[in-house]
Parts: C-alpha cells; sequence; structure tokens
C-alpha cells in the first residue's frame, strides 16, 4: 500500500462527508486537480501553503485505490507530487486526525507511513 497525504480544512472535510467524496480545495478547483504530498514531502507543504493556519486535517489516503487519474508530477524543485485528476472516493481515506499547531506555531504530525 502506498499512502498520500492531504491537508484540509476542517469545514472543507465535513462538506466532503456529506457529499461523500471531496471535489478540493479553492487552489486544487483551480489547478484542476487536487494536490497531495508524500510522507517526506508533506511537512514542508504544511510550512509551505499552511503556516499558522489552526483547523486543519491531516488525511490519509490509500493512493492504490485511485486508479489512473492519479498521476506523480514535477513540482517543488523537480520533485515528483501526487496529483489526483478526480474527486477523491471517502473510500479511499485510511484515517483523519487533527493537525495541531504545536507552541512553536508549526504544525505536530503524527507518526505518518510512506
Amino acid at each position: 500500500m502506498h499512502i498520500i497525504y492531504k491537508i484540509c480544512p476542517e469545514i472543507l472535510w465535513h462538506e466532503a462527508k456529506k457529499a461523500n467524496s471531496f471535489m478540493g480545495a479553492p487552489i486544487d478547483i483551480q489547478d484542476g486537480y487536487l494536490h497531495f504530498s508524500t510522507a517526506k514531502q508533506v511537512k514542508e507543504t504544511a510550512d509551505r501553503h499552511f503556516a499558522g493556519q489552526a483547523n486543519l486535517l491531516l488525511i490519509a489516503i490509500d493512493a492504490d485505490e485511485l486508479g489512473p487519474a492519479l498521476r506523480y508530477e514535477p513540482s517543488r524543485g523537480g520533485d515528483l507530487f501526487p496529483h489526483l485528476y478526480a474527486p477523491l472516493a471517502l473510500s479511499a481515506v485510511l484515517w483523519v486526525k487533527p493537525l495541531s499547531l504545536g507552541p512553536d506555531g508549526r504544525h505536530v504530525f503524527p507518526d505518518l507511513d510512506s
């Protein structure tokens, strides 16, 4: 199993649960795909794009369940990032955990599987 991660505002995730799929955050909709990160990438993603933001969730997804709509494409520094060109079916979600802020203002991550 290959696990990828999505950082998501709680309010958007609650909407996704009602719809039984996640259509994406505004940046995902603008870019035409859902942005994900690997375990090695997700902390830098949080620092760069979600610095100081509260009320976030970290969502672990079984990448093997996403099929050919998931593509690994060059992004930050040429690193390959997982991009999903379809809504995220909630059946591929392994777990959802709060991504709280530590005393230093950085997000506190659970142990991650790569």
